[in-house]
């Protein structure tokens, strides 16, 4: 038998969690919890738009302790102050892990990198049923993660459905030209493309460069991973990409902050 990639364990292990979070607290009470809980909802894919739209970068600021390929990354971690820092400096959203076995995340840390500034906040995780989802407004994230290469068409389409139904935006993310076609085929506006394979972990800046010719107008393109200085935004920039999800490089900074804005800066 192949032994699973990366991608393959963690979905199995999100199933696992599910089923044991489930009898903690149902779905049904987690829909029941969305419709007594106060709407704060923040835009996330509008606040993007609103940058892209004038053909400025736009920067989801990623607060991420560890990650598989590269183990702990940032040992100093408290995600208020680096949710402050990163707002402080200029980032247009933010995106939290949460994945706890893979990245040492935790849902707390969404919650208080949200409660410490006024930017609109992704879930980063990998969503493989609609509990997650419900769950994730629960815990007043304003955007989703759905990772082509982790679900079924099927599944796709229920989850994008049901995102839309209790209005929580969604980014979609792919990695070649199939994951893409497939996403197109969602109600959806953001599209991130992943210069990471997630079940290699090979990362280069061409798989957006490519995939971006054939995403429509009307679609806001996310390059994500594989950004670690000014002449890989520039590349972007030159190439129409203006969003961009980038979070080891500010990670292993001092500063995250100062580290996006010097990034940005020297931008022309």
């Amino acid at each position: 038998m192949t032994e699973p990639t990366i991608l393959q364990q963690i979905v199995a292990q999100k199933h696992r969690e599910i089923a044991a979070n489930s009898k903690l607290t149902s779905f049904a009470e987690l829909e029941q919890a969305l419709m007594e809980r106060k709407d704060d909802h923040r835009p996330f894919a509008q606040a993007l738009h609103r940058q892209i739209e004038k053909k400025q970068s736009a920067i989801i600021a990623e607060i991420k302790k560890a990650s598989p390929s590269k183990g702990l990354i940032r040992e100093d971690f408290d995600p208020a102050d680096i949710a402050r820092d990163y707002a402080s400096n200029g980032a247009t959203c933010l995106s939290v892990l949460t994945d706890q076995n893979y990245f040492q995340g935790c849902n707390e840390y969404l919650q208080q990198a949200r409660a410490a500034c006024e930017l609109p906040v992704i879930r980063k995780d990998f969503m493989v049923d609609s509990y997650q989802i419900a769950e994730s407004k629960v815990l007043g994230a304003d955007c989703i993660l759905l990772i082509v290469a982790a679900l079924d068409k099927a599944q796709l389409l229920d989850l994008a459905s049901y995102a839309n139904e209790i209005a929580i935006d969604i980014l979609v993310e792919v990695h070649d030209q199939s994951e893409l076609d497939i996403a197109l085929e969602l109600d959806v506006k953001l599209i991130g493309i992943n210069n990471r394979n997630l079940h290699t972990f090979e990362t280069t800046l061409a798989t957006t460069l490519q995939l971006a010719k054939t995403v429509p107008a009307d679609k806001l393109i996310i390059t994500e991973s594989g950004i670690h200085d000014a002449s890989d935004v520039q590349l972007m920039l030159d190439n129409g990409i203006f969003g961009f999800l980038i979070g080891e490089t500010f990670m292993r900074a001092p500063s995250p902050g100062q580290k996006l804005r010097e990034l940005t800066s020297t931008i022309v």
